[in-house]
């Protein structure tokens, strides 16, 4: 039973990105098309210090958004920023430190947000982890279930106030969760979604990224009878070449790298379809959705379970704290 539980979710998963690898290496990658410049416009990117969320940044600011760094590496944040502004000198972008792992930290990061007065027009859901070993946050949260999942939801929650009032009909403000293919190897219960014990690091990964599918089509549903002028949508990026995998098995690794440069998009290529979903003309009003290269695809079966959405949503309130309802 132990060797079931630990097997099946590897091969499901890798399963799942064989499938992805394969369409990748016969069709053309996705090409970010001419974008208006979005001046006056705020963004903040979690996870937005390397890899994909640093090349989101530099690509939005290169489109004249005021983007916010938001990482647990300040180290690396402050680097991101000045290596930004060296190729771009009226790039407008600053670091702030967060941590999405920590529950306390996001609620730090949001009052000191909030403290400076800025709109805030999209945001960007990056920050992942992905195979990290069995382990518990200082909230008692299982390591995936945590950054991936749970800490966004509180962090969209604490700024859904900002992004309602910066929005307006014809320009709404955006969220955008950064999810993957992985969500299709999911289980589908409740109860192992909320589990706080996972015997393979696979599943809690799957489980994370099919938890922000269902939380993004919840939270557009719940906005949308609001009525109010914000859009959420989950997209998948693709095999992109980052550090992400660098947890992954020894055999698997090598063959990653040895793929990769083939295969895998390149951090650039990969954010460029994060910048289309942010900002594109072409996805205004558009949410509820799983975004693949710029097109409304499907995602998996269960994600679309209305009783499973409210269900996660209602549990997740409990567990932060939080209101059910938004608009009480």
């Amino acid at each position: 039973m132990w060797i079931l539980s630990n097997i099946i979710p590897v091969l499901k998963l890798y399963f799942v990105g064989l499938k992805v690898l394969l369409y990748q290496l016969f069709h053309k990658g996705f090409t970010l098309p001419v974008l208006p410049t979005q001046n006056g416009k705020v963004a903040i990117v979690t996870g937005g210090a390397r890899g994909l969320g640093y090349e989101t940044v530099r690509q939005l600011t290169d489109l004249g958004v005021h983007v916010i760094i938001a990482s647990r590496n300040e180290t690396e944040g402050l680097a991101a920023v000045k290596k930004i502004c060296e190729k771009n000198s009226e790039a407008q972008v600053d670091f702030e430190f967060l941590d999405v792992a920590s529950l306390r930290s996001v609620r730090c990061f949001v009052r000191r947000f909030k403290e400076r007065r800025l709109p805030l027009h999209v945001l960007i859901n990056s920050a992942a982890v992905m195979l990290v070993p069995e382990g518990r946050t200082e909230d008692g949260f299982e390591t995936h279930f945590a950054t991936n999942y749970l800490g966004h939801f509180l962090l969209t929650r604490l700024l859904l106030d900002s992004l309602v009032h910066s929005g307006k009909d014809g320009s709404c403000s955006r969220v955008v969760s950064i999810s993957s293919s992985a969500h299709y190897a999911a289980d589908a219960r409740l109860q192992d979604l909320l589990s706080m014990r996972c015997s393979s690091a696979h599943a809690a990964y799957a489980r994370s990224k099919l938890a922000q599918v269902l939380f993004t089509y919840r939270l557009h549903h719940v906005l949308r009878c609001g009525g109010s002028p914000v859009t959420a949508t989950a997209l998948d990026p693709g095999l992109v070449d980052t550090g992400l995998y660098e947890r992954l098995c020894r055999p698997a690794r090598l063959a990653q790298r040895a793929v990769a440069r083939l295969c895998f998009k390149t951090p650039a290529e990969g954010a460029a379809a994060v910048v289309f979903a942010a900002v594109s003309p072409d996805l205004e009003g558009v949410g509820g959705c799983y975004l693949y290269e710029g097109q409304r695809i499907r995602s998996s079966a269960a994600s679309y379970d209305e009783d499973l959405q409210a269900g996660l949503w209602r549990n997740t309130c409990d567990l932060l704290d939080l209101q059910d309802s938004l608009f009480d």
